[in-house]
């Protein structure tokens, strides 16, 4: 039997999934779209795991898309059969629309080269830790296209608009460093340390607070550009009044009047 692409584990109360096709930098296939969306479900399902923490086997994170999958080969239909717009569709997009919309927390581990779709997969995720040799590259104009899998949207948001251009119409190398001090990823790992680790403990520390809380706030944050102040303060509002009355507000008030650590469930 071939090895799976998609590996998954817990850590206590964080889920680790590895994209595991180191041969291919793994490199998206349909295939592999499918056994993420699987272990997501598991996500889904298991109230125990509280944050995911997704990396890469081998000496990439992700290299984007599987080139092999496009049917370029001589002959009629070609522009239809090599179409990337189907691949976007059915796979890339449903993969970032699921974990925008997971009901954890997401760290994503850079362990090495993001590159394409890779990168955007990275921002796709709330906060990042890579290695400190780690690059991200914004490859789609050395092949005729534009930043897909969510990268136009995120690119902005993360860098501005005057570094969004530059990063992806140039397509050079972004260092780790680089990536945290222009706002890409949140942290790098000091130079020689396993980010893998340095990423678990992140969502460690996530899996031990409030999860709907934290995915709220998400939502709320990643709306905030595109609402006005009053739409803002009303949702504000009614998320809050919703908080309100969960297990974890509760405890965390009373934990705070006590005196104590709370003990929050995700709930």
């Amino acid at each position: 039997m071939s090895e799976p692409s998609i590996l998954y584990e817990t850590r206590g109360a964080v889920a680790l999934v590895t994209l595991n096709r180191p041969q291919s930098l793994n490199s998206f296939t349909r295939a592999m779209h499918r056994e993420l969306w699987a272990a997501l479900d598991r996500i889904e399902a298991d109230r125990q795991v509280r944050a995911l923490l997704i990396t890469g086997a081998g000496r990439g994170f992700c290299a984007g898309a599987d080139l092999s999958e496009f049917d370029f080969e001589p002959g009629p239909d070609l522009v239809q059969r090599a179409d990337p717009g189907p691949v976007i569709e059915q796979a890339f997009n449903p993969t970032v629309r699921r974990l925008q919309a997971l009901r954890v927390p997401t760290v994503a581990a850079v362990n090495g080269v993001a590159a394409g779709a890779g990168a955007s997969l990275a921002m796709t995720c709330d906060l990042a830790v890579a290695a400190s040799n780690a690059v991200f590259i914004q490859a789609f104009s050395k092949i005729g296209l534009i930043p897909d899998a969510g990268g136009s949207w995120f690119l902005v948001k993360r860098l501005g608009l005057a570094r969004a251009l530059g990063c992806a119409m140039l397509g050079d190398k972004l260092s780790a460093r680089d990536a945290k001090e222009q706002g890409m990823i949140w942290d790098v790992a000091p130079d020689g340390a396993d980010c893998v680790e340095a990423a678990l403990k992140l969502a460690e520390r996530l899996a031990e607070l409030p999860t709907r809380a934290l995915v709220e706030t998400r939502k709320l944050l990643r709306g905030a550009a595109s609402n006005d102040l009053d739409r803002q303060l009303d949702l504000e509002r009614d998320t809050q009044s919703a908080l309100g009355r969960t297990h974890d507000y509760i405890e965390g008030v009373t934990a705070f009047r006590e005196k104590r650590a709370p003990r929050f469930k995700g709930e």
